[in-house]
């Protein structure tokens, strides 16, 4: 998007009798957008410019395998002895999972059809973010759910990009992508 000016009104809540009239938002060379809120301090007519750089976080974090029906209790109890983590229901019972690290997790997956295959799942606080960055690299959506995205990367493999909690990805953690 270009740039605009946005000129909600707004009150006086620093407490500092800075007036916030406004903000501007761009795109600066490298696609990143720009908040800069203006603010007018005391009486004079020429605003303060405050600027964020708006980043999102992103981490490889799941290997699914994904099995027919069939397949997924015998599947499940492998994956379970083979990595010495039982794997237990989620939220859904096509999914049973444990996690291996603080930042790794294995899922293994029911299908309702199709092959048995794996994919990985990259985690992030900015869906939309990650996706736009992800199509710039190659990658191209084939579907999106309400809480993540299938792609496929340049050679067509599949994978999925799931938006985290807030406050789940941190430093430690993740990539920052700005």
């Amino acid at each position: 998007f270009g740039p605009f000016v946005d000129n909600t009104p707004r009150n006086d809540a620093d407490g500092a009798g800075n007036r916030a009239m406004s903000s501007v938002v761009s795109n600066q060379p490298s696609g990143v957008p720009l908040i800069a809120p203006l603010a007018f301090p005391d009486d004079r007519t020429t605003p303060t410019v405050y600027v964020r750089i708006m980043t999102h976080r992103s981490r490889l974090f799941v290997a699914v395998i994904d099995v027919p029906a069939d397949d997924h209790a015998d599947e499940t109890a492998f994956w379970g002895a083979a990595t010495g983590h039982p794997m237990r229901e989620l939220d859904s019972p096509e999914f049973h999972g444990t996690r291996l690290t603080e930042h790794s997790a294995l899922l293994v997956q029911r299908l309702g059809d199709g092959d048995a295959r794996i994919h990985l799942d990259i985690h992030t606080d900015d869906r939309d973010a990650e996706v736009e960055r992800l199509e710039a690299l190659g990658a191209r959506v084939v579907r999106r759910h309400d809480e993540w995205t299938v792609m496929t990367d340049p050679a067509g493999l599949e994978f999925c990009v799931v938006l985290d909690p807030p406050g789940t990805l941190t430093d430690d953690n993740s990539t920052v992508w700005s």
